[in-house]
């Protein structure tokens, strides 16, 4: 099978190092228009590159798009005129989300939206815990400052400094979707935001969020591109049951009445960590969903997100305001 990564960043290049570790019969190609990355990805990855989509000239399976959200929806269309199958990160606005999921049907292509959250132990963990037997609540925040993100370049830069791209936003988008799978659709939402620092960012930098869902449990979601220390940290809890997590495998904790004390849970994955990340990116989950993606490509298996169910959590991140 022939892979084409489509963007040369460090999201194409784990991409392209996790395919390779997964499947190491697959034959991958790149796409990037500056010559000096294509050159470094010949020598990290000993594959070939091209200048752009219409520049390859080998017979393509299957797509990854990993550049910029405002891209997507532009390249994601050109891949499924070509009969490719596409892999594409989040998208972060619904931009051609409609006419390509209707060319996808057309020609026969399978269409995949990442949502790495979705594919971690923890966090399936928790959603399972949850259940549907009694009312939840929960308390969420999730926060690091702006310009720490990436380290090495400016945030004007990056697409977390646009508007219609920013930081909270893309954090919504990667939180959403498991806190529905695991609280339930959310059917109210009401917001507080502000801009408390001093960031060259048109949007506001935090927002605080009351989430209703139909199932009855609520929370308290809290987002910002503000606080110094990068926080992860949920506390969920009901009538006898309290689930504590703040970010890694390791820091995932629940309440046992038997011995009145909060004990680690053990989860069944053995965690990988690639050096140079925050302790919050855990490779596993990257692979979880590369697995999902040509499940569905090889096997017709449906995944457990899409272009229809993010519609709607992007619908919900435009009423919160981001």
């Amino acid at each position: 099978m022939n892979i084409l990564v489509i963007g040369l960043g460090s999201m194409g290049k784990r991409r392209i190092r996790l395919i390779q570790e997964l499947y190491p019969d697959f034959r991958i190609f790149g796409v990037g228009r500056r010559p000096e990355v294509r050159t470094e990805i010949k020598k990290l990855f000993d594959i070939d590159s091209f200048a752009s989509v219409s520049d390859v000239d080998v017979p393509i399976n299957c797509a990854f798009v990993c550049t910029s959200p405002l891209s997507h929806a532009g390249i994601i269309a050109e891949c499924l005129r070509r009969g490719w199958n596409v892999f594409t990160e989040l998208n972060l606005v619904s931009d051609g989300y409609e006419d390509n999921i209707a060319l996808a049907r057309e020609m026969s292509c399978r269409l995949f939206l990442s949502s790495t959250f979705l594919y971690r132990e923890e966090t399936r963990y928790i959603s399972s815990a949850v259940g549907n037997n009694k009312k939840w609540n929960y308390i969420y925040h999730i926060g690091q400052y702006l310009p720490d993100w990436h380290p090495w370049e400016s945030y004007k830069n990056f697409f977390v400094g646009d508007a219609r791209t920013n930081g909270c936003r893309e954090i919504m988008a990667i939180e959403l979707p498991w806190l529905i799978k695991a609280f339930g659709p959310v059917t109210e939402i009401h917001t507080v935001s502000d801009k408390i620092t001093d960031l060259d960012i048109a949007c506001h930098d935090n927002y605080m969020m009351h989430l209703t869902h139909e199932t009855g449990n609520k929370g308290i979601l809290a987002v910002d591109v503000v606080s110094p220390c990068a926080v992860r940290k949920l506390e969920a809890y009901t009538e006898g049951a309290y689930l504590s997590w703040g970010g890694t495998p390791e820091s995932l904790f629940e309440y046992h009445a038997g011995t009145d004390s909060l004990e680690r849970v053990s989860l069944c994955e053995e965690t990988e960590h690639k050096e140079g990340y925050r302790a919050f990116i855990v490779e596993n989950a990257y692979k979880n969903e590369i697995r999902a993606f040509f499940d569905l490509v090889l096997n017709g298996k449906c995944p457990e997100y899409g272009f229809e169910q993010d519609l709607k959590t992007l619908k919900l991140i435009d009423t919160a305001g981001a």
